[in-house]
């Protein structure tokens, strides 16, 4: 696929007009008088999400191989990833390395983009303007900007397409680092067409489709029994085999990185993933001044997921529909309509794999717990129908641009929250974790009983305005106004009460400027925007399992075999104390104050140096703090057994509060350096310094399911001085590295050294990072572990003080790095622990993609594309972090890389 050179979207689209849509085109662009400051980037550098003019006419260098087709499954700038959270993407093109796949995900939500931040962290990205039609909540973090509804019309003419296949095969791929044995069998093939026509008068029809087909095992670490603690130690034979299931549901083979854990195993699981993507777009042309757009997109996934050990992962399947209709109307050479209007789909399913013993258990990380996670099963299906409008009009100087987009989103399916049932062992009862688990002691259980099934529906609107205003032909200044209300959610059924009111005040103004300093000065910008994030429908939905339709139980000490004490669920008095999901009735929408200043010049021919620094702070973050929990009463004995009789209400169990109460910090300064097209090298460079801080949750928090259980502090007393630290996704110190170069085509050689020689493209990207932060934990509530109020969320104390901050990025040296004598478990009657969260690192990203690509025309537009990529190129491993939990065996144990093997990927691309 090629790479044209334009201007930032919104700006020149065209440089060669297409007669059937010339003045159409003409009319869209309007701004082709703006400050001449476009650099002709489309791809490239990270500087330019939603960009305006930049400063110099010299071209930024493409971040890749020009007429080199996209590598198969590389996703940059792709939503869905995020959106439909699919499986086997990866963006090479910014540094990623294939993810292990072993470090499981669930696929929901934007568990993806949490999991991208935790794992590969952020991107500094200086946004130069702040459109009006567009929201950018997130955006300084490398989040794409909200694209506009309205499709565009095609630029193409007559027939043209191409077919491409992408072969990625485990016979070139290199182990990981605690792969135990050969690389076991695995294919991944990726092939697809697209097809352009004309089809009758002003007709013209494009059709796309793709089929993504992934075979093979998955090779992971996982922690299980070792041989010593395979047998049961109860006396009692139903509660024996019920421990029986339990040590079943782990492979049936002894740990063999005993090296690095003492239950490290080293296995292979099958696994099968299907994507499959096919859409089309037919544009018709009914007169000089009307063009109608019309798309289609269908896009399926099917996970038969791995499972290492029982139930590790549930099976999935997502399907998402996407339809719109867009009309362009031109009303004179400078003032044009859009309309649209579309209707989409998201349908989730998952489901328990077959290896599932039933309910969940927990084994504080001493073993891998067995599950999959208590929100499953899920089967959800949201539907949005949105409409919208735009206005540009050109007046003198100015650049008007308003409009409206309105979404009604219906949400309709079950979800669960430990619906299944869930045990937890813990150290306890004056024992260790294993021998609670031999003998089938539980130190708690919790169930959800009841209908979960709920339909929602709200609306959500935004009104936007904006002028940009070319004041001179050295200054351009553009203003905006966003107004973004939110209707409360409501149950259609009357089954379920959100409290919290219409979030209608959300205004959100944005200013930029960009001024050219003389003719050697360089380009000067600002940009201050406020945007607004969502309150996601997994955080209101969360009362779906509220009393009297669901009831959660919690009880302490449970009998394994009958942990509900012989009591029928169908006598279960809705009204006893059971976990209350409370939403505050002022529940709004986080957003951010985002700002930057860059500077850009050209300091010699095609080379252009940037210096910026970017800031946010985001107030009004979504958190779930833990209530009602247990507290020191005389006269009771401070157990887990008693946890219950020592809450200050002892109607409710734990009281799980939704509420905007944490709050974000980032500032980062970033300098970048682009060198287009000399001798045929191109170079992308950009260095960023940077610091995230929270109170607990941050900018993709949903204060929901496991984001619940991060965000809570130790105690329910000054939450935020407990929970202040690091963001999970922070990283000092961050390098991306991108670079070309073109062989000579060597046209006056012979031919075969000509073809054989002459004419490639070679294409790396080196990506080097700082590990993000983890938070050591004490890993018990019991007594002499934990405070005994009932949330696992307790911490420890600091014995040895010189040891806070350190980088633990070493399976050999991680154990002395975090030593275990450097901690001490928390008193009886301590609140908490004084170590703070997110104190120590794991290990950072030192990433080496490579590519090489050549081109062959024949015949006028036809051409054949070879490309061959590898991906971790090094094969430099990623460590996980290591075990957290103090009171386990495990502590401090690297067991685990967040990445995986060397790879290689070839891809073959016929266009005509």
């Amino acid at each position: 696929m090629r790479r044209r050179r334009a201007c930032p979207e919104g700006f020149l689209i065209n440089e060669t007009g297409r007669r059937r849509v010339r003045r159409l085109a003409e009319l869209l662009a309007l701004g082709s008088w703006l400050l001449p400051l476009c650099p002709g980037q489309e791809t490239g550098s990270t500087d330019t999400a939603g960009a305006s003019a930049a400063a110099s006419e010299a071209a930024v260098p493409a971040a890749a191989p020009a007429d080199a087709p996209a590598a198969a499954g590389n996703t940059s700038g792709n939503v869905s990833r995020e959106e439909l959270n699919l499986l086997g993407q990866v963006d090479s093109d910014a540094g990623e390395s294939r993810r292990n796949e072993n470090v499981s995900i669930n696929l929901i939500d934007n568990n993806v983009l949490k999991e991208l931040n935790i794992r590969m962290g952020t991107t500094a990205t200086i946004v130069e303007e702040f459109k009006p039609d567009r929201g950018y909540f997130g955006a300084e973090f490398g989040s794409a900007p909200s694209a506009p509804f309205h499709l565009s019309p095609t630029s193409a003419s007559g027939v043209h397409g191409s077919v491409y296949w992408s072969h990625d095969n485990s016979l070139l791929r290199a182990r990981s680092f605690f792969q135990v044995g050969e690389v076991q069998p695995a294919r991944d093939n990726d092939y697809g067409l697209d097809f352009s026509a004309p089809t009758w008068r002003g007709g013209h029809l494009t059709l796309d489709a793709s089929q993504q087909r992934l075979r093979g095992n998955v090779n992971g670490n996982i922690l299980v029994p070792a041989v010593y603690e395979r047998t049961p130690l109860a006396t009692d034979p139903a509660v024996r085999a019920f421990v029986q299931r339990i040590l079943d549901g782990y492979p049936n083979e002894e740990p063999n990185r005993t090296d690095i854990d003492p239950h490290a195993l080293n296995t292979n699981a099958p696994q099968i993933i299907n994507n499959d993507n096919i859409g089309g777009t037919l544009d018709q042309q009914f007169s000089e001044n009307d063009q109608l757009v019309l798309r289609y997109q269908l896009t399926s996934q099917r996970v038969d997921a791995f499972q290492l050990y029982g139930g590790q992962n549930p099976d999935t399947t997502t399907k998402s529909h996407d339809a719109r209709a867009s009309w362009i109307h031109s009303w004179s050479p400078s003032t044009v309509t859009e309309f649209s209007g579309g209707f989409k789909r998201i349908g989730s399913l998952l489901v328990s794999d077959e290896t599932s013993i039933g309910p969940v258990i927990l084994t504080s990380n001493l073993w891998e717990y067995l599950g999959p996670s208590s929100d499953i099963p899920i089967d959800r299906a949201q539907n949005e129908f949105r409409y919208a409008g735009a206005l540009r009009h050109t007046r003198g100087r100015h650049l008007y641009t308003a409009g409206f987009e309105l979404l009604r989103r219906q949400v309709n399916g079950v979800e669960s929250n430990s619906h299944r049932g869930l045990f937890s062992f813990r150290a306890d009862f004056g024992q260790d974790n294993v021998t609670n688990i031999l003998q089938g002691r539980p130190s708690s259980y919790s169930i959800a009983l009841g209908n979960a099934h709920r339909g929602f529906r709200n609306w959500e609107m935004q009104y936007y305005f904006g002028d940009d205003w070319k004041v001179n032909s050295d200054l351009t200044l553009n203003v905006g106004l966003r107004f973004q209300p939110v209707t409360a959610p409501d149950e259609v059924n009357g089954l379920t009460n959100i409290p919290y009111r219409c979030d209608c005040n959300n205004w959100a103004p944005r200013f930029g400027a960009a001024y050219r300093l003389g003719r050697s000065g360089g380009v000067l910008r600002a940009a201050y925007g406020t945007h607004f994030g969502s309150i996601y429908t997994v955080t209101y939905s969360q009362a779906r399992f509220n009393s009297p339709q669901v009831v959660r139980l919690s009880l302490p000490q449970p009998d394994i075999l009958n942990p509900l004490g012989g009591i029928d669920p169908d006598d279960i008095d809705p009204n006893q104390p059971s976990v209350l999901f409370d939403l505050v009735d002022d529940l709004v929408a986080p957003y951010s104050h985002q700002y930057n200043f860059s500077w850009e010049r050209e300091v010699f021919a095609k080379a252009t140096l940037r210096l910026g620094y970017v800031g946010s702070r985001s107030p009004k973050l979504l958190t779930l703090w833990y209530f009602n929990r247990a507290r020191p009463v005389e006269g009771i004995e401070r157990i887990t057994r008693t946890i219950n009789q020592r809450r200050p209400d002892q109607r409710l169990l734990d009281i799980r509060r939704t509420l905007n109460g944490s709050f974000g910090y980032y500032d980062a300064a970033k300098v970048s350096l682009s060198v287009a097209q000399w001798r045929g090298f191109s170079l992308d460079a950009s260095y960023w310094f940077s610091k995230a801080i929270d109170l607990g949750s941050g900018y993709t928090n949903t204060a929901a399911g496991r984001d619940g259980r991060r965000a809570r502090p130790q105690s329910g007393v000054d939450a935020h001085g407990d929970m202040k630290g690091l963001s999970s996704f922070d990283q000092p110190h961050a390098a991306l590295w991108r670079a070309t170069y073109g062989t000579p085509s060597l046209a006056k050689q012979p031919g075969w050294i000509k073809n054989l020689l002459g004419g490639w493209e070679l294409f790396t990207v080196v990506l080097l990072k700082s590990g993000t932060p983890f938070t050591v934990r004490s890993g018990s509530d019991a007594p002499g572990f934990g405070n005994v109020d009932g949330s696992g969320s307790d911490r420890v104390n600091v014995l040895d003080p010189s040891v806070l901050g350190r980088v633990i990025d070493h399976p050999d040296t991680s154990r002395q790095m975090l030593p275990t004598s450097a901690f001490g478990f928390i008193g009886p009657q301590d609140v908490r622990g004084n170590i703070g969260r997110n104190t120590f690192r794991k290990d950072g990203i030192r990433n080496i993609n490579f590519a090489l690509a050549r081109r062959w025309p024949f015949g006028g537009d036809n051409e054949v594309i070879l490309r061959a990529e590898s991906i971790n190129f090094f094969n430099t491993p990623q460590f996980a972090e290591p075990g957290r939990n103090v009171s386990n065996d495990n502590f401090a144990a690297i067991t685990n890389t967040l990445n995986d093997g060397r790879t290689f990927r070839f891809t073959l691309r016929i266009g005509f």
